[in-house]
């Protein structure tokens, strides 16, 4: 039963039966698809979603199959209910069904654990913050009834799913990097979708990514993906909140992020989720980093999985950098830094030419930081400019800054690299 709007999901029975009649089983899916849309009353877009479009993408101009991860946020699950809205699930699914048939690698990010929690209990959803025990225990609870939902919805289609939950200390480790990016390929590899949520039932504070927009752009520099689609309640990033300012207007693409498309970032206002604007414009900014274009757009919109990937006019496109970082550069990229460094025109230069950044050119530390742990470059101005992992701690760098490598162990009493970052272990911005 939908419990948004009291419709019942055709059974797998039924879609078996209406096989059986049409003759045959060489064309299940399209057969299946056209008959859930019927049956739950979708406008199933047919006519509009591939039949004279060119594939997504047979191949891409670095000659392998095109990644594209798809976020759902509770607001697009719950159709603006209290609610997991089955019918909207549904819609999703055939989406990303249809994308896969074309020979798209997809995986899903999604949100909607709580909300399934609060569903099974019965607990209602009340203003203010809730402790963050009672987050965990509706997470999971929510969780194996959000992933049932997924399953059985996909399994009208014949795919299989796998569920794969991230905290972020899964991600800030290389070796446990590697391995989540092996796992998700491999599940990929063996035509499963990944379902990827983050572990909230056993996380804290100091290793949660905090929101799946941030998550799913992990997931996207993780899988090297040539498209984030984030889907959420709003039409895309406006040149004002369109909910308080009707001479508000889509902005169509953005070529790059910088502090006025931040400052065009408001706050959730369906209180559903845990991500507003500002972070989905966070989630672009890493992923477009790491090559991947993203695409802000409504969730209820009409085919808009399907026409993302085709590449029309969506929501707000954010385009890839130009240059596609190697997997360790990404790794660092993906990484939450502890404090920066303050570097001169000089150094600024010099780490654009690829060099390593060394004492003599960093006018400040700021923060507090052990050696191996991440760091941000800004210049003079305070922009950021690079990230990297800091061969020295905040207190010995503080000590080093302004002189030549060759005077580290005079001053320290030891030495352990002639610079603060190597050049293998920088990514710019």
């Amino acid at each position: 039963m939908d419990s948004g709007t009291g419709t019942l999901l055709p059974r797998r029975g039924d879609i078996l039966k209406a096989l059986s009649r049409s003759g045959g089983t060489g064309r299940r899916a399209r057969l299946k698809i056209a008959f859930l849309s019927e049956e739950c009353g979708f406008d199933s877009h047919l006519r509009h979603s591939g039949i004279n479009k060119p594939p997504i993408i047979a191949r891409v101009a670095r000659g392998r199959t095109q990644t594209l991860v798809v976020k759902v946020g509770t607001s697009t699950l719950t159709a603006g209910t209290a609610h997991l809205n089955r019918r909207r699930m549904l819609e999703i699914a055939r989406q990303i069904v249809h994308v896969r048939e074309e020979g798209a690698r997809v995986a899903l990010v999604s949100s909607g654990a709580i909300a399934a929690g609060r569903e099974r209990l019965g607990v209602e959803r009340r203003n203010g913050k809730v402790p963050l025990p009672e987050k965990q225990m509706l997470a999971a609870v929510g969780q194996t009834a959000l992933m049932a939902l997924w399953e059985q919805v996909f399994g009208m289609f014949d795919v299989r799913v796998a569920q794969v939950l991230l905290t972020r200390a899964d991600l800030s480790d290389r070796r446990r990097y590697l391995n989540a990016r092996d796992v998700l390929r491999t599940i990929l590899d063996h035509h499963i979708l990944p379902i990827v949520n983050e572990n909230d039932a056993v996380t804290t504070e100091e290793i949660r990514v905090g929101d799946n927009d941030n998550l799913s752009a992990l997931v996207a520099n993780v899988l090297d993906a040539d498209l984030l689609l984030i889907l959420s309640d709003i039409d895309g990033l406006f040149t004002a909140d369109p909910r308080k300012d009707k001479a508000a207007t889509l902005i169509p693409e953005v070529h790059q992020i910088d502090e006025h498309i931040y400052a065009l970032a408001g706050s959730s206002a369906s209180g559903l989720g845990t991500g507003g604007m500002s972070t989905k414009i966070q989630a672009a900014a890493l992923a477009t980093r790491s090559g991947a274009a993203v695409v802000i757009a409504n969730g209820a919109r009409p085919n808009v999985i399907v026409d993302a990937a085709h590449g029309l006019p969506v929501g707000t496109r954010f385009l890839p950098s130009e240059a596609r970082l190697e997997s360790r550069k990404r790794w660092i990229l993906s990484e939450r830094v502890s404090g920066a460094f303050v570097a001169d025109e000089g150094a600024v230069k010099a780490l654009r030419s690829g060099k390593s950044l060394l004492p003599v050119g960093v006018q400040a530390v700021v923060g507090e930081f052990e050696r191996g742990e991440f760091v941000a470059v800004r210049d003079a101005s305070g922009r950021e400019i690079a990230r990297g992992i800091a061969r020295y701690s905040a207190n010995d760098a503080r000590r080093i800054i302004g002189k030549r490598s060759d005077q580290i162990e005079r001053t320290l009493g030891y030495t352990y690299a002639p610079m603060l970052i190597h050049a293998d272990d920088l990514a710019l911005l």
